[in-house]
């Protein structure tokens, strides 16, 4: 029989500094530098893309919920400029503008990754499962305002502000369906990843996607293409 006393261990709350701990963790060890988010956290009303680069994934299963990046340019290419340096490749070699489409798909790698290591924590700690889309990356000079194509019965949205080093700024949009996580019984949930193989299995996946056919980004692009359609842009 279930305890009268068993204390609610999840919330919106706690899922969003998860995701906020996801992204610090990802970004410190790809890019070698101190990323850090704000102590407070704002509820929003509407999600979107803005300028420059804005980035998003849409989960589902054990909740349902979307995530959305948003970036200024220097803010991005401080981040692909350190993420490649730290990766090996020469300064002479990298992009030189936010547009470009190497600077798109080192920044929708990094929101795989930290998705990843969100996904992993709710399976580790809540018990349940969720799966993604692959991010989509857009380069924008406007405002793209997203919703959920699944139907959200209590939608909760926050907003989260990060610091670079170089005090660049960026932010973090959650909409989610308001939930609860109760805890049963104990159990073991403890930290199995570790942020250098992660970064191992980056660089191979890297350097396998430099040498991919144009069949499969066809066929990437189509599924994004699709995935658009499916938020109504």
């Amino acid at each position: 029989m279930v305890g009268e006393n068993k204390d609610v261990v999840y919330g919106t709350e706690d899922l969003l500094m998860s995701l906020c701990n996801s992204v610090t963790r990802v970004l410190n060890v790809a890019t070698q530098s101190k990323v850090n988010y704000s102590g407070m956290v704002q509820r929003i009303t509407k999600i979107g893309l803005k300028p420059d680069i804005g980035c998003f994934v849409l989960f589902d299963g054990g909740f349902t919920g979307l995530v959305v990046l948003n970036f200024a340019a220097d803010t991005a290419m401080e981040i692909y400029e350190r993420y490649m340096l730290h990766m090996g490749m020469p300064k002479s070699e990298l992009a030189g503008s936010h547009t470009s489409d190497e600077v798109s798909n080192i920044m929708g790698e990094l929101m795989n990754q930290i998705v990843g290591d969100f996904t992993g924590k709710v399976r580790r700690e809540l018990q349940t499962n969720i799966t993604q889309n692959q991010p989509k990356m857009l380069v924008l000079n406007k405002q793209v305002m997203l919703s959920v194509d699944t139907p959200l019965d209590r939608p909760e949205m926050r907003r989260v502000t990060f610091y670079t080093e170089k005090s660049n700024i960026f932010y973090l949009e959650l909409a989610i369906d308001r939930t609860e996580f109760i805890r049963l019984h104990d159990f073991d949930a403890s930290e199995v990843s570790d942020p250098d193989a992660l970064m191992e299995q980056e660089r191979d996946n890297h350097a396998a996607n430099q040498g991919g056919g144009s069949a499969s980004r066809s066929d990437e692009d189509a599924i994004n293409d699709e995935l658009l359609r499916s938020l109504g842009m």
